[in-house]
């Protein structure tokens, strides 16, 4: 018993020094990124979104060299689906959120490519030092990508955000406490990621609870805190841009960086569950692919489809549970899902799409 309580304080203040990490590595590098004057969209997509899933990173890192792959790929998978149904969901049902046409030209299509590559390199159980490798020169090549792209924004949309975001000329002072903030962000980000898996790991044990299902839950929620509290601020304050792009760029993030580096550090790579593989990344895939027709419809993530995220994201974790503890409700859980909820659903973003394309053409 007391393994135990030690096993949840250890969870709770790793989730809290998480949460405090991410938002000193977040705070830095963005004021970081506003010195050298690159666009609001583009420190959504890569700063803010990197930061935040710097805690998805640190965990799943620790945990591929622990031998817990099953809770570094549940992080990944799992963060991803969270960051889509419950932070868009939940953000876009308290302000209805404006996309940006290059999220939807462009970043969506590349969060679902890397989506697509999980069962291609999975395939046969295992994600190697080569393949991870592949996966992190893909993160650097879109970084390159988005800061290229981010110098053909205008020069008054950058004065904008500069303006807004710090109000007054930086000065080699500021830029320091920036740097003493990211390097604390990530102290407290190993510290943190370092009980989470110690105690989560007692706890699946404990409890017989499996760690794939650990991480694709309380480790996946957990290390999004982050990206939770930016998009909601973001979504309220009026910032579509971060709050939007923070959730698409770290989708893409975690698949080619968090996963690829934990790959590539670990000699045997990062092994792929069966449950995973024939799940839970399906599941990944769905959530991408569906965002594409929701951001399409007038390029708004309206209220009802903020809800259908959400309630989505409920069924999910719903049906996980439900599957972990071995109910009797799992089966017909499912099959109401699968033959009636899903299809209905796919119906009507079809419709919705069809009709914003004919309206725009």
């Amino acid at each position: 018993m007391d393994d135990l309580f030690w096993a949840w304080l250890g969870i709770c203040l790793g989730l809290v020094l998480l949460v405090g990490g991410g938002e000193l590595l977040v705070r830095g590098a963005s004021q970081l990124a506003t010195a050298v004057r690159i666009s609001p969209l583009v420190i959504g997509l890569t700063v803010v979104a990197f930061g935040t899933s710097a805690p998805e990173l640190a965990v799943s890192v620790q945990a591929a060299f622990a031998g817990s792959a099953d809770l570094a790929i549940g992080n990944v998978v799992g963060s991803n689906i969270f960051n889509v149904l419950f932070i868009l969901g939940l953000s876009a049902m308290i302000v209805p959120l404006v996309v940006s046409s290059r999220l939807i030209r462009w970043d969506v299509p590349v969060m679902i490519g890397v989506s697509l590559l999980l069962p291609l390199l999975g395939w046969n159980g295992n994600i190697n030092r080569l393949e991870g490798a592949m996966l992190f020169a893909g993160i650097i090549a879109y970084t390159w990508w988005c800061i290229r792209q981010s110098r053909k924004e205008s020069r008054e949309v950058l004065a904008e955000f500069e303006k807004e975001s710090t109000g007054s000329e930086v000065k080699p002072r500021a830029l320091l406490m920036d740097l003493v903030a990211i390097v604390a962000g990530l102290l407290l980000l190993g510290v943190g990621s370092r009980l989470l898996i110690d105690g989560s790991v007692k706890v699946a044990s404990s409890f017989g609870i499996s760690e794939l299902i650990i991480g694709l839950t309380i480790i996946a929620a957990g290390t999004s805190l982050p990206e939770v509290v930016t998009s909601i601020v973001a979504a309220v304050r009026g910032q579509r841009d971060i709050a939007v792009g923070n959730v698409v760029g770290s989708n893409i993030f975690n698949v080619l960086c968090v996963l690829g580096l934990s790959s590539l550090i670990v000699p045997t790579g990062v092994e792929v569950s069966n449950t995973a593989f024939h799940f839970d990344i399906p599941v990944m895939i769905v959530v991408a692919v569906a965002c594409l027709p929701i951001f399409m419809t007038g390029h708004v993530i309206a209220r009802w489809e903020g809800g259908l995220f959400f309630v989505y994201f409920l069924a999910y974790t719903t049906y996980i549970v439900l599957h972990a503890t071995h109910n009797d409700l799992t089966h017909p859980f499912r099959d109401v899902m699968l033959l009636f909820v899903v299809p209905m659903t796919a119906v009507t973003l079809v419709i919705t799409s069809w009709r914003a394309l004919r309206h725009r053409s």
